[in-house]
């Protein structure tokens, strides 16, 4: 383990969980950051309108 070292200064019971709430509160930031800044999330979540796939006129003839 590169940081054995560490443990001497915080303690396993304080450290691993202020990391994990440093992961949960990171990630939901950038969930955040997606969902605000993009315009197709909030379409994609709601069920929006899907577009009808047609084939082209050449294949059709065939």
């Amino acid at each position: 383990m590169i940081y054995s070292k560490m443990w001497c200064v915080v303690k396993p019971s304080v450290g691993i969980p202020v990391f994990l709430a440093a992961v949960a509160i990171g990630s939901f930031s950038v969930h955040l950051a997606i969902v605000s800044n993009t315009t197709w999330v909030k379409g994609f979540l709601n069920g929006g309108v899907k577009a009808a796939v047609t084939a082209p006129a050449d294949a059709a003839k065939k």
